[in-house]
């Protein structure tokens, strides 16, 4: 059940809001949605609509780009061989995918690495660092993980190798040695915009490289379609310079994705419709992350650079069967995890959930966690067996930072990191019991109620007067959503069934509803996902309250659609 949050205007907000909505030609009620984004200026509501390249803030003001750059120039100069290495995960790949591709243009003696989920594990490994030093390697340029590897970047540095770190997870006091180290999450930052993904620092530093170089920018833009898919998929905030990135590279997506990524919109069936961020995440994302989950994630980075594009195509319907795989395991993994969920004593009262089970495949540990704490509403972590270790995933719900629960308990683990919403982490079999006494009694002293369950936060109530496809050709100008930006949500009041409503789906599990309300003649069609269980009341002709987003009607163009989130009855007439 969910909890609905919205707090009515002030006089002085609606005034601000019709303001900013007519400087920007759109409906009065979307002035509002402008005013929570933190926008106040017909000049930011101008950049939130038309995001610019030229807005990108200089990559110099990270700190160490002078030195990434040198070094990456120092390199060149020498003839010194390269290796990119990256995460396995949709960011890493990426990442990896765009460094790659654009130092290659203009230098051959280079190669790139991802490390085995299974054998080598999460970052920097003495493996990769092995692979480093018998192939000749003087440089590598890791993206997406290795700010917490001391060790591994002292021991390449004993061997002559050195580090150019792209990174953007939160990082331990002492920095690993490398030659330059680029994040903006470090203590010590100046760079402006903190919440870039993976990608988007390894983007940055190419376009120092660019810059240095006096190689044109433009040479950049047929990479952003890399970028958009790493912000999607990372779920990083979709404000600032991610929205500018995400915008383009979304657009780049649209018109001329790179033979990798339009092989895999082929496999995914998205080929005739406009994509969105939420196609990536759903869709675009799962695909590229079961390579790494399902067997190496060096077969997606091999997808993403491929030119031709009969052999993109067959690399991605490999890809879509790991997919495939992936889907049957995590469903079966989902099941058991939900088995011992509901075996654990005093569940009720519990404000966490930590499970363990050596059995498990660890290349979906992650989505099985991110599953229970939908399921649950509670922060979770779900842990396996791997190399003698306990390993797994932490995830979150909204508000609450697993991240600093799981570093609470640092003097358990062997290793961890992550962001507010996602942490990896392993430890000794024999502290998991520990661990999870630990973290339960951090997040029962941390999370707040308002946290622990599920909510809605409604922007605007509506009457289906205002929702109009005129309305929502004004909504889509808010695209690309996400953390930062969400999808809007709306509120209207005293529906009801038009006679024509029905539950359908292969389960009878969703209903496809025509709604009135008494304000308008306008009959709306919505779809209600996973709530046949209201279809009784709302054929008994009774008002009820619905929230919602609107989408365009895909079988009707130029109309519009109700994505029905939640439904509530009125009890009294």
């Amino acid at each position: 059940m969910y909890k609905w949050n919205y707090t009515p205007p002030t006089a002085e907000e609606e005034a601000q809001a019709s303001e900013l909505a007519a400087a920007a030609s759109i409906h009065p009620v979307l002035g509002r949605l402008l005013l929570s984004r933190g926008l106040r200026t017909p000049a930011e509501v101008k950049r939130f609509f038309r995001p610019q390249l030229s807005d990108l803030h200089d990559p110099f003001l990270m700190d160490d780009m002078r030195e990434a750059v040198r070094r990456l120039d120092e390199a060149m100069g020498r003839k010194e061989r390269i290796l990119v290495y990256g995460d396995y995960d949709v960011d890493g790949c990426t990442a990896v995918a765009l460094v790659y591709k654009f130092l290659s243009q203009f230098y051959s003696n280079i190669d790139y690495y991802i490390p085995d989920r299974y054998e080598e594990g999460y970052g920097i490994s003495k493996k990769g660092v092995d692979f480093a030093a018998e192939t000749g390697v003087k440089l590598v340029i890791v993206l997406d993980c290795g700010i917490k590897a001391v060790d591994e970047v002292a021991y390449a540095r004993r061997l002559g190798i050195d580090f150019i770190i792209c990174d953007h997870h939160v990082p331990d006091e002492v920095l690993p040695p490398a030659a330059a180290i680029l994040n903006p999450k470090r203590a010590d930052n100046h760079y402006p915009y903190t919440h870039l993904s993976g990608c988007g620092v390894g983007f940055k530093f190419m376009q120092a490289f660019a810059a240095s170089n006096g190689i044109e920018q433009n040479k950049l833009t047929p990479l952003l379609d890399l970028c958009a898919v790493s912000i999607a998929a990372d779920i990083v905030p979709i404000m600032g310079e991610n929205r500018i990135l995400a915008y383009h590279g979304l657009r780049l997506m649209n018109t001329h994705p790179s033979i990798g990524l339009q092989a895999i919109i082929e496999v995914c069936g998205l080929g005739d419709r406009e994509l969105s961020m939420n196609d990536i995440i759903f869709k675009i994302g799962p695909r590229i992350n079961a390579s790494g989950r399902m067997q190496n994630g060096k077969e997606a980075v091999e997808l993403l650079v491929e030119r031709d594009y009969a052999a993109a195509l067959d690399k991605a319907a490999r890809i879509n069967l790991y997919n495939e795989a992936r889907k049957d395991l995590d469903k079966q993994m989902t099941e058991e995890a939900t088995e011992l969920v509901s075996h654990l004593p005093d569940l009720d009262s519990r404000r966490a959930v930590v499970i363990y089970n050596e059995a498990w495949h660890k290349g979906v540990i992650g989505i099985v966690a991110s599953r229970i704490t939908e399921l649950y509403y509670r922060p979770a972590v779900v842990l396996t067996r791997s190399e003698g270790m306990a390993t797994g995933s932490a995830r979150s719900v909204s508000g609450f930072d697993v991240y600093r629960a799981v570093q609470s308990c640092s003097d358990l683990l062997e290793n961890f990191g992550g962001h507010t919403y996602a942490a990896g982490l392993s430890l000794r079999v024999e502290n998991v019991e520990a661990f999870a006494r630990r973290f339960e009694d951090y997040v029962a002293h941390h999370i707040n109620e308002e946290q622990t369950q599920p909510s809605l936060d409604i922007d605007a109530v509506l009457d289906f007067k205002d929702v109009t496809f005129a309305f929502y050709t004004d909504l889509k100008r808010f695209a690309p959503f996400g953390p930062g930006n969400p999808k809007p949500v709306f509120c209207t009041h005293r529906v009801y069934d038009y006679g024509t409503s029905k539950v359908v789906g292969r389960g009878q599990e969703h209903i496809k509803l025509e709604l009135v309300d008494n304000k308008s003649n306008n009959v709306m069609n919505g779809i209600a996902f996973g709530q046949s269980s209201q279809a009784r009341y709302i054929k008994t002709k009774r008002a009820f309250d619905i929230c919602y987003s609107i989408e365009e009607n895909t079988h009707r163009r130029g109309e519009v659609q109700l994505q029905i989130e939640d439904i509530r009855p009125v009890e009294t007439d």
